[in-house]
Formats: structure tokens, C-alpha cells, sequence
């Protein structure tokens, strides 16, 4: 048993990165093959310790699994959505792992905007058409995924495109719902998304060999692939592309993007065999985004840009008459306490998603005898999120909101415009009984090394004695401007039951303070990510919300690298992290322009492959380079070996080099032999995977004896 419980030690082979003058020397840097038998033997090693070393934990991970399936309906279906003649909607069915999509068509009579009632048993609706059962489709597949299913404007054909392996290349079908028949059409490798002009054209996405989106191709249907026509390449490797119509089906609009800048090609939808023309050239650091809008007989881009303003502002410009982007009549200014996100316009409004205080918003204004002024609308918790659903109908009165926080399972609500009346429409059931009063949600704020404020968002039980430390999970993610927003999670109510307080660190690099809240935790600034994160478990320390015997940190992708930079930078306040596909690497990652993604992050990160200052940044708090022999927490690193945006060698290489550095400390690598970067797929292994990560976290922070 002794021998069994010995941990692996990777082999060392060294070899010696320079750049700028500067060497530094890897010896795991071999662990990038993963061809190679030595090691694949050392991942299903380390598979093979983490079994033994967690074995005691088999039971707990059982009965968390257990419910979180007994609180989730099985049986379940979406709220339909209206698509031309037709209802849409997604069911699952208990024992089966993927969902089930399905369509009736609008009833005559009625209320054509009303979805049609939902059975209470989620058993479909009477005289359902099965468009694609998921389930069929992922038979005998480790791993399953879908990256499109596109309904052609008529409602008769069905693109859609599937990954078996998760490596994020997918093959593409064309289904005839007429008949239920696949037609000849396939299209082999391409990249998420399919956009219908018509039913004669459908256009799609390639990647290069690093990854990047940088094709589009239009496909002629009931011609061979070969045959299909590249319509745009983007030449320039830090930028990426996409293909979408806009709502009224008026344009097609091809995006080019960076991190820090946009540009728009448009083509009007019944001319795809047209030139696609750009309406403003790319400008470094300025983005912008269109809708279309038909207000007064006019048709104008309704834009959202940055060149007035970080935190960007709303204008209009009439089509036929373009005007530069600086001098577009205004119809939101920009204000540095409000981050536009973005327009979402409607045959008759408009609505507007913005961001206050670190809450998003939505504003509604009426667009049929003009602009109108946006209004606001009103939500009575503190820390929610309110968003709109799938609504894909262009001269629809209604929209679909959805809303949800930390205690309110997701409601699914009908908003009628011109009233501001709501209708309940669903609501998430949590199956089993539950009572959000039986739960709190409230906004804390740390101080950081800087003097910023930095707001963290706590969960817990109502009835949790405070006045004492308790087992608590701090979360943090803070890059690419992504905010971390309120949502009902029924896998949390495990940890929240159990005594844990789990909390959120909206650190910089995140979005949810605005764009400079962002600006301020990237490239030359990133280490205020990291210094945010300690200064949130220190605030947590300070009110005596938890110690840190207690504390146990997650993040995941860039949240990993947080995880992996505060192991390094202040062990000794947590008893564990866990790092999910963590990003732990990321110079060695980011001088190799041939990776995955690698040259669009250089506009995130900085430019350590030309820059020296940039390099000897980033090699200052690389998690990798800079573990060091010291006592750490005990950490456990989740990654997937077909992960096609952080490499699953980045953590192994962390993992082998904590166990032979480190004073102190467990070091757990967990590897899925058949999964991409999202995990393993089916509902059913990700319950398990959840309920595995959380008994760790429950453990370690001694929740659980």
C-alpha cells in the first residue's frame, strides 16, 4: 500500500529557453509530447495517485453527486422560442446525458407571441417535431459536443455541427426537417458557428494551424465542399473573425477582432455572392459593434464604440449616408461610472446592456417614431442578473428576459414592451424543497496594496453562526474583461449546506467595474489581479469571516494562472487551490507564436516575444518559474488532455515541479483522458467531476472530516 501512495516523480530533461539574453532552464518542458509513451505513462501515474491519495473522499464525492442529481428536474424543457412559423425548444429526459431539440409549429389563434404552456412534467409538447436528439448522435463517443445548430430562414433546413474528441473542430451536416433526411453536404474541421443567407448559402468558419478563426467560406447547398468559396481571410494574426446576420435578416456582417480592436464587413443578405464592403477601417485600440435599425422610414447602424470614451457610448449614422465614427449623432454618451456592453435592436425598440457599480443592467427605448430615451428596467435585488433570452424574431412586441442571482433560481420572464408588464413564464426548480430565504447574498469590499476597492460578493447560509471562522471557497478568475455576475447554482447549495461561505473576488482584469477595471489588471498591470486576490482573503481574514486553515481558493483557465501566481506569492493564507485547466505557464506558452491563440493574447498579456520588458514582467510572476522551495498549500490542478487553449502540459509541468520543489504542501494532477477544455461532456460526468472538485474543497478547508 506504501509503495502505491508514493507520488510520481517526473523525470527530468533539461533543455534552455532564451530570449533577450535571459535563460531560463525547463527540465519538464518534455511533457509537451503527448505522443509520447513516457508521458502518457507519467499522466495516468499521476491519474493513478490522485485515485489513491483521494480514495477517502469516495464516499462524500457519491453523496454530493447524488444531490445534485436528486435537486435537478431530470425531465426538463426550455421556455419554446418563436423563429418564423415555428416554436423552438430544448428538452432533456432522466438517465440520458445530452438534450433533445424539438419544434411545434405557432398555433392559430391566440396570442401568436405567447409560448405555449409548458407541461409540468417536462415531458415535451403534443405533435413536437425531434430535430436533433443529442443523445443519438454521442453514442459510442467518449466525448460529444455541438458547435452549431442554425434553422434556415423558412424553418427547412438544420445545420449543425459536432466534436467527438474535444479538440474544438467540428464536422458539419445539413438536416432537412421536411423530410428528416441528411443530405449530401458535409463539410469536415471547422470552427464553431454556421450562418444561413437564405437557404441556397450557408456560410461557415476555418481555423489555422495555431487555432485562430481567420476564414470565412460560403457553402452553396447541394454542391460539394471542395467547390465552396473563401469569401475573407484576415491577415493579420492577432486578430480573429466571425460571420452572423443581424435580426431584421437585412446584412450579413463579418467581424475582425482583437482584444483591443474591431472591424465590421456588411453585405446585403439576398446579394451573398456579393463584396462585402468594411464601413470603418481598424483603428488600434478602438472597437466598435453595429446593429441594424429601421426607424422612420430611414435605416441606420445603431454603433457602440469606444472612440469617444473607455467605457464606450451609443451612436447612429443613417446607412446611406456613413458618417465617421467620431461625428455619429449621439445617443448615449460615454460616462466613466457606466460600461456599455452592448445594443440588442427590434423592428419597433432597442434595448441597451450596460454595467453600474458593478451590476449589469438593461434600458429600453422605443424606436417607432424615433430615437427614443432609454429607461431602465427595475429589479429589487441587490446582486442580480438580468439579461435577454433568445429572442430572434425581428418585429416581435415581446422579449424574453432572464434573471437569477445567488439565492433566486433562474426565472425565465416575458416582457412586454410597450406595457413594462412581466409574465413568469419558468422558473429553475430545485427539486427536493428549497427556500431562498434560507440564503444571503451580500456585497464586501478589500482594500488593495493601492488603496482601490475591490468588491467581493458572499454567500452563505442564513442561519451560519458568523461570529466565529468558518470553511470558506474564495473564487477568482480577472482577465479579458469577463465579470463574474450573480447566478443560482443548484452543485453550490452541497458546499453552502455543509457550513462553506463561498465568495467571489471581482479583481482587475474582470469587467465588472467598467473598462478601466479591466485595463488596470492586464499586461504591464497584471499583478494587481493576483495582489486583489490576496487583499480579498486578507479582508475575509479581517472580519472574521474565515482563517486561513479554512480558506481554499478555485479559479480556472486565466483564473488558474491567478491560483497558480497566489501559490507562489502568499501560500501561507490558504489550505488549498484548486486549479481547474489552469493557464500556469504562460511565458513558455507565450513566446511560442505557433500555439493556439497565442498572438491575439499578446494584445492580454504584452508581447514577451519582442519586448524584454514585457518578458522580465511576466517571467516575475509566472506560476511555473517562480515556484520556489517553501511550504505550500496543498493544491490540486484538473486539466484535459485534448484542451486546445491551455495546454494540458502547462499544469503537469506545475504539478511535477511543486513535488520536487516545495517543503510542504499535497500536489494533486487530475487528468481527463477524453475531454477539451470545457471538461469532460454529459451531464451526468460533470455532476461527477463537480461533486469530486468539491469534496476536495470541502476537505481541505475542513468543513468535512
Amino acid at each position: 500500500m506504501t509503495d502505491k501512495l508514493t507520488p510520481p516523480s517526473a523525470p527530468k530533461h533539461p533543455i534552455t529557453r532564451s530570449f533577450h539574453g535571459r535563460d531560463f532552464v525547463d527540465d519538464y518542458e518534455w511533457l509537451r509530447d503527448k505522443e509520447s509513451p513516457e508521458t502518457l505513462a507519467y499522466l495516468e501515474a499521476e491519474n493513478e495517485y490522485t485515485k489513491q491519495r483521494t480514495a477517502h473522499l469516495d464516499g462524500l464525492t457519491e453523496q454530493i453527486y447524488t444531490e445534485i442529481k436528486s435537486r435537478v428536474k431530470e425531465t426538463d424543457m426550455s421556455v419554446p422560442v418563436r423563429q418564423g412559423d415555428w416554436w423552438y425548444y430544448g428538452r432533456t429526459e432522466e438517465g440520458k446525458n445530452y438534450g433533445i431539440s424539438c419544434r411545434i409549429p405557432v398555433a392559430e389563434g391566440g396570442d401568436p407571441w405567447l409560448p405555449p404552456t409548458l407541461p409540468a412534467d417536462g415531458s415535451g409538447l403534443p405533435g413536437e417535431q425531434i430535430l436533433l436528439d443529442l443523445n443519438e448522435l454521442a453514442e459510442g463517443h467518449d466525448f460529444f459536443a455541438v458547435g452549431a445548430s442554425s434553422i434556415s430562414t423558412s424553418g427547412r433546413f438544420l445545420a449543425f455541427s459536432t466534436d467527438t474528441a474535444g479538440d474544438e473542430r467540428f464536422d458539419l451536416q445539413i438536416k432537412n426537417l421536411e423530410t428528416g433526411e441528411l443530405l449530401p453536404d458535409t463539410i469536415p474541421g471547422i470552427f464553431y458557428g454556421a450562418t444561413w443567407a437564405g437557404e441556397d448559402y450557408l456560410f461557415y468558419i476555418r481555423v489555422d494551424e495555431a487555432w485562430r478563426p481567420h476564414q470565412i467560406w460560403r457553402h452553396k447547398i447541394g454542391t460539394p465542399a471542395s467547390e465552396d468559396v473563401l469569401v475573407y481571410e484576415e491577415p493579420d494574426a492577432k486578430f480573429g473573425v466571425g460571420i452572423a446576420a443581424d435580426r431584421s435578416e437585412s446584412y450579413l456582417l463579418i467581424l475582425s477582432s482583437s482584444s483591443l480592436t474591431t472591424e465590421y464587413r456588411v453585405l446585403p443578405l439576398n446579394n451573398p455572392e456579393g463584396t462585402f464592403e468594411v464601413l470603418w477601417p481598424r483603428e488600434s485600440g478602438v472597437e466598435y459593434h453595429v446593429d441594424y435599425a429601421a426607424v422612420a422610414g430611414e435605416e441606420y447602424w445603431v454603433v457602440t464604440h469606444n472612440a469617444g470614451g473607455v467605457n464606450s457610448g451609443v451612436g447612429v449614422t443613417r446607412i446611406s449616408n456613413l458618417a465617421p465614427l467620431r461625428e455619429l449623432n449621439e445617443l448615449i454618451p460615454h460616462n466613466d461610472e457606466v460600461r456599455i456592453e452592448g445594443v440588442d435592436t427590434y423592428r419597433d425598440f432597442a434595448f441597451v446592456a450596460y454595467r453600474r457599480g458593478g451590476i449589469g443592467r438593461l434600458a429600453v427605448a422605443d424606436l417607432r417614431s424615433g430615437f427614443g430615451e432609454f429607461r431602465e428596467l427595475d429589479f429589487d435585488e441587490e446582486l442580480y442578473t438580468a439579461s435577454l433570452g433568445g429572442n430572434p424574431e425581428w418585429d416581435t412586441p415581446v422579449v424574453c428576459v432572464v434573471y437569477t442571482s445567488f439565492t433566486q433560481p433562474a426565472q425565465v420572464l416575458n416582457y412586454r414592451v410597450d406595457s413594462g408588464e412581466f409574465t413568469l413564464l419558468k422558473e429553475q426548480e430545485v427539486r427536493g424543497g428549497y427556500n431562498p430565504a434560507d440564503y444571503v447574498a451580500t456585497r464586501m469590499w478589500a482594500t488593495a496594496a493601492d488603496g482601490t476597492r475591490v468588491p467581493m460578493s458572499v454567500v452563505r447560509r442564513a442561519d451560519l453562526d458568523m461570529t466565529r471562522p468558518n470553511p470558506t471557497l474564495l473564487y477568482g478568475y480577472g482577465s479579458y474583461e469577463a465579470s463574474t455576475d450573480p447566478g443560482f447554482s443548484v452543485a453550490r447549495l452541497s458546499l453552502l449546506d455543509r457550513g462553506m461561505v463561498w465568495v467571489c473576488a471581482h479583481v482587475r482584469g474582470g469587467g465588472e467595474m467598467g473598462r478601466l477595471w479591466y485595463d488596470n489588471g492586464k499586461m504591464l498591470a497584471k499583478k494587481n489581479t493576483f495582489t486583489d486576490f490576496v487583499a480579498c482573503a486578507d479582508s475575509l481574514f479581517d472580519a472574521g469571516v474565515t482563517d486561513p486553515s479554512m480558506l481554499v481558493a478555485e479559479g480556472g483557465s486565466a483564473g488558474g494562472l491567478l491560483m497558480g501566481a497566489v501559490a507562489n506569492l502568499a501560500p501561507e493564507k490558504f489550505a488549498g487551490i484548486q486549479a481547474i485547466v489552469p493557464f500556469v505557464d504562460p511565458l513558455t506558452s507565450i513566446l511560442k507564436p505557433e500555439l493556439p491563440l497565442t498572438v491575439g493574447e499578446w494584445e492580454e498579456w504584452g508581447d514577451p516575444y519582442h519586448d524584454p520588458k514585457v518578458y522580465d514582467y511576466m517571467a516575475g510572476y509566472a506560476p511555473y518559474e517562480n515556484v520556489e522551495a517553501k511550504d505550500y498549500p496543498n493544491i490540486l490542478a484538473v486539466t484535459s488532455i485534448n484542451d486546445t487553449r491551455v495546454l494540458y502540459v502547462e499544469p503537469a509541468k506545475w504539478i511535477a515541479k511543486l513535488r520536487a520543489t516545495a517543503t510542504g504542501g499535497e500536489f494533486l494532477l487530475k487528468t481527463e483522458m477524453a475531454a477539451g477544455h470545457g471538461g469532460v461532456s454529459g451531464r451526468y460526468a460533470k455532476w461527477k467531476q463537480t461533486a469530486f472538485e468539491y469534496a476536495w474543497t470541502l476537505h481541505t478547508a475542513g468543513a468535512v472530516r
